[in-house]
């Protein structure tokens, strides 16, 4: 994996961690307002455990908060 892809990785945290925060505020109700933040974080999720095998943990985990402080 490339730098590349650790960055196309931080983007789509970022994007959907901000598809979250937006599904927070919107005008879906109910179920359907929480099965899209869910699947918006289990989304980040699989991004996160996929930069650890990248960069590691330690390398991971700072570049995941950044990425999510930058939102």
């Amino acid at each position: 994996m490339t730098q590349s892809e650790v960055t196309r990785l931080l983007e789509d945290i970022r994007l959907s961690y901000q598809a979250a925060q937006r599904g927070l505020s919107g005008l879906a109700e109910g179920v359907s307002k929480h099965e899209f933040i869910t699947k918006k974080m289990e989304n980040i999720e699989e991004k996160r455990v996929a930069l650890i095998g990248i960069v590691g943990s330690e390398r991971a985990h700072d570049l995941f908060t950044q990425a999510l402080d930058a939102v």
